[in-house]
């Protein structure tokens, strides 16, 4: 997830003149503004979307993208409030379906809905009702490189627990001048959206067990906080300094990609990053999972990143397009190369047959590993107050990180924030 906003404004007005009279008619577009999240398809979804035009000329599709170290949820509350709303915009699951929901409309009757798999689906349905289609399924964890872990005489497989993984650790950062590195880890500091939405997910996910046990929960204790804080320091003190200076690019870009370290925390979403730095590496690397003492260990959490909504107070129109052209990304033989082999999504929905249509990154591959052999865990932080995780809970893990606050300090605020934005839910 790209540090980056991207607007693109794609086509215009189109002039038919009239087989008769010589008199000229304007036939006016339908257009579809979207706004959306994912900066990692930016270039490619834009592809997509003139192709799509070229066979649909009474379509005009613009798209802004505003994602990575930019907060999305609060962009998009600007851009509502600005007057110039998006006809397909993003939510993230029951928390946003709450917030916006008299701006969604039904998309249960989207043939795209009937092929979602099991579940995928139930972050942004209420009562019935699908109001948003699932973007792609994804996982993160620990990224490592498989050729320093070798280097070092470390067995990737064997590294399933705290344990295991902090005695790597330590012997990746007694050989860091053999190996080249500048530290053990990568982390970003700078970007809340890594620490207080997807790092403190592994512990809060198996505490709540699932989004809508973490949106209707009234309090958060930080059951597993004691393993939380044991991986957490572990990053802190054998990461790359100085962390809270560390964004998106520096972290995937600039330190992971260029070997200057072992391991980082992100998703399968850096593989296009990671492929474009160095190919060779990108077919060369795997994850390790985020162990919590106390917990499950040897998991990675796998869930789906947002959805994809239609505005209901766009026209009939509007609301048509938007439909027919999000079916067709994920239906039609374009679309759905596109989404495998540009985009590198792993689709959440039936008709991905055949070998072209299959996850081909090892990234991918791993974790549809652990997911068959059941070891995953659910993205809960969708199901966190409105702006919780990010605003509050990494920002309070910036100042630990600085050693301006202590560990309970951090709980103490975060507990705090969380049972007051349930009262005023």
């Amino acid at each position: 997830m790209k540090n980056y906003m991207k607007g693109l404004m794609v086509g215009g007005a189109m002039l038919l003149t009239a087989c008769g009279g010589g008199t000229e008619q304007k036939e006016e577009k339908t257009v579809v503004d979207i706004f959306q999240f994912k900066v990692e398809i930016a270039e490619q979804f834009d592809e997509l979307s003139q192709i799509y035009m070229e066979t649909h000329p009474n379509i005009e599709i613009n798209i802004e993208t505003v994602g990575g170290g930019d907060d999305y949820g609060a962009s998009l509350r600007a851009k509502m409030a600005s007057g110039n709303e998006p006809v397909i915009f993003n939510v993230g699951g029951p928390q946003d379906v709450y917030d916006w929901q008299d701006k969604l409309v039904d998309l249960s009757d989207v043939e795209l809905a009937g092929q979602a798999f099991d579940g995928a689906l139930s972050g942004a349905t209420l009562d019935g009702k699908a109001y948003g289609l699932p973007f792609t399924q994804e996982g993160y964890g620990f990224i490592y490189n498989k050729e320093l872990l070798k280097k070092a005489g470390l067995d990737a497989k064997t590294i399933t627990s705290y344990e295991s993984l902090e005695a790597a650790v330590k012997m990746l950062d007694s050989k860091k001048d053999e190996l080249g590195l500048e530290a053990v880890f990568a982390t970003a500091g700078k970007e809340t959206w890594v620490t207080g939405l997807h790092y403190s997910n592994v512990g809060l996910s198996q505490e709540f067990g699932s989004v809508f046990e973490a949106y209707n929960a009234k309090a958060v204790e930080f059951t597993y906080s004691d393993g939380m804080k044991q991986l957490f320091d572990l990053q802190i003190d054998y990461g790359r300094k100085p962390i809270n200076a560390t964004d998106y690019s520096t972290q995937v870009e600039r330190l992971f990609s260029m070997g200057k370290v072992a391991m980082t925390q992100q998703g399968n979403w850096a593989f296009g990053s990671i492929k474009g730095i160095d190919e060779e590496l990108a077919q060369n690397i795997g994850f390790l999972p985020m162990p919590i003492v106390g917990a499950k260990e040897n998991v990675l959490p796998v869930g789906i990143p947002m959805y994809w909504t239609v505005n209901k107070d766009s026209s009939d129109a509007q609301i048509k397009a938007a439909k027919e052209f999000l079916n067709w990304v994920y239906t039609s033989e374009t679309g759905k190369d596109y989404v495998i082999n540009k985009f590198n999504f792993i689709p959440p929905y039936e008709g991905f047959e055949g070998d072209n249509l299959q996850p081909k990154d090892p990234l991918a591959k791993d974790i549809m590993a652990f997911s068959k052999a059941g070891n995953t865990i659910p993205w809960v932080f969708m199901g966190y107050p409105t702006g919780w995780g990010m605003e509050t809970l990494g920002v309070e893990f910036q100042k630990y990180i600085d050693g301006q606050i202590t560990w309970d300090e951090v709980l103490e605020t975060a507990k705090s924030s969380w049972t007051q934005s349930r009262k005023e839910k």
